[in-house]
């Protein structure tokens, strides 16, 4: 098993097992199909395979328990067989998932709701001691797009942020990756501002995860299909690097690494 740390930027590949997620629903939900992507997004440079087994989409409704385990665990039982050194993570905010993901070889738990649509989350991660990317959402993905009223949106995302981490340390739990939630209960205009603001986020000492892939805040500003967001996503990936960003989720592995190579050089 390999570890994790973040000395440099990470790139993080995500492999949807959904029939209906924004962009690739339907293309990787058998275990053929998901094993040969894996080995792509590998061989790209991922640093972390990210696993959803549930759409997250605006609008999309929660599937049930024993449908989401039925699309993600024998294809990460099957992944961690064949790909031993690479770095799970499953992105579940359900405890009983995360548990059970974890004894498969998961080693990283990625909850889109900060433990809010499930009290035992906290709890769970704590046992399990394994890093935590906590993303805030305001809301269900079926209904956070009504909910997008903030005074200060950044400012109201680090309040967020500083009560969970407070919440999380008193049970004795620290490694925690911090994630916005770009598109989760934000307008268009919202997300430009936590992009332009994204550094304000490093100021809590935590990694920052920046996941913006093909999303509508690309696609919609520039009038173009998700299908056609690449180059979109390319530029807002380079100025989250450049804000301070220590992971990308992305769905193009080959073009992120050329991003953060370029932004390292600059660093250096």
């Amino acid at each position: 098993m390999s570890t994790l740390d973040f000395n440099s930027i990470k790139i993080m590949g995500i492999l949807n097992l959904t029939p209906d997620s924004f962009y690739d629903g339907n293309r990787y939900k058998t275990e053929t199909a998901a094993l040969k992507r894996t080995a792509q997004m590998l061989d790209e440079g991922a640093d972390i395979i990210d696993i959803g087994a549930f759409s997250s989409r605006p609008g999309a409704k929660l599937v049930s328990y024993e449908e989401e385990r039925k699309r993600l665990m024998p294809i990460l039982k099957s992944i961690v067989k064949h790909y031993p050194r690479a770095i799970i993570s499953v992105d579940t905010y359900r405890h009983k998932i995360a548990i059970e993901a974890v004894e498969s070889g998961a080693q990283i738990i990625n909850d889109i709701s900060g433990g809010n649509l499930d009290p035992k989350m906290f709890e769970t991660i704590a046992r399990l001691q394994v890093p935590y990317v906590l993303m805030h959402m305001k809301g269900k993905p079926e209904n956070m797009q009504k909910m997008t009223v903030y005074s200060d949106v950044v400012n109201e995302i680090k309040d967020f942020f500083k009560a969970k981490i407070k919440q999380l340390n008193k049970s004795g739990f620290d490694k925690i990756i911090l994630d916005p939630g770009f598109g989760f209960g934000k307008t268009l205009k919202q997300n430009y501002e936590i992009l332009n603001r994204l550094d304000e986020f490093t100021g809590l000492n935590y990694p920052v995860l920046a996941g913006m892939s093909r999303k509508s805040m690309l696609y919609k500003l520039l009038d173009i299909s998700p299908e056609d967001a690449l180059n979109a996503t390319t530029v807002v990936n380079t100025v989250a690097l450049m804000k301070g960003a220590d992971i990308l989720r992305v769905h193009d592995v080959k073009q992120a690494v050329e991003t953060r190579r370029i932004v390292e050089e600059l660093r250096n």
